[in-house]
């Protein structure tokens, strides 16, 4: 039996935040990289992704989409992760995607730093394109089990 697990993953690096509206804000062509190096890393880690959720930005939901390519999973637009994402919505995302599944979310900081922090009381720093996972077993408290840079995902086929 495997346990339901949270995969947080951070939008790539994006346009500076003069450059246009925050949530217009586009990915860089490293970002972009990033975000397909970061789905290419979970499909070759065989971490099959069951739900993928994206926060309605541009970046996060460009990051979400290609990610989730090599994943075979098509992203859901999520609202709450735009802004003020948190544990609770974290954990009714994943009851919501059933037993022993694997939840994919793309979102911001430091929202997603806060989730690690409220799952599992490990304090992280999760960089622009890095990935982290939090196994549930029961009840509110999780196990941080991954947490990986871009420079790692990238070096992972």
């Amino acid at each position: 039996m495997v346990a339901q697990q949270l995969w947080l993953l951070r939008h790539g690096e994006a346009e500076p935040h003069d450059s246009r509206p925050d949530a217009d804000r586009r990915l860089t062509p490293r970002g972009e990289e990033q975000s397909r190096a970061a789905g290419r890393a979970l499909a070759a880690l065989d971490l099959p992704v069951h739900l993928a959720f994206a926060s309605p930005k541009v970046r996060a939901r460009d990051t979400a989409a290609l990610a989730c390519e090599a994943l075979g999973v098509t992203p859901l637009e999520h609202k709450p992760l735009a802004e003020g994402f948190d544990g609770e919505e974290a954990l009714a995302l994943v009851a919501a995607s059933g037993r022993d599944d694997r939840v994919l979310v793309c979102g911001h900081n430091p929202d997603f730093e806060q989730v690690v922090l409220d799952l599992t009381g490990a304090r992280v720093e999760l960089r622009k394109g890095a990935v982290a996972g939090i196994r549930l077993a029961s009840g509110r408290r999780g196990e941080l089990v991954a947490l990986l840079a871009p420079r790692v995902l990238a070096r992972i086929r």
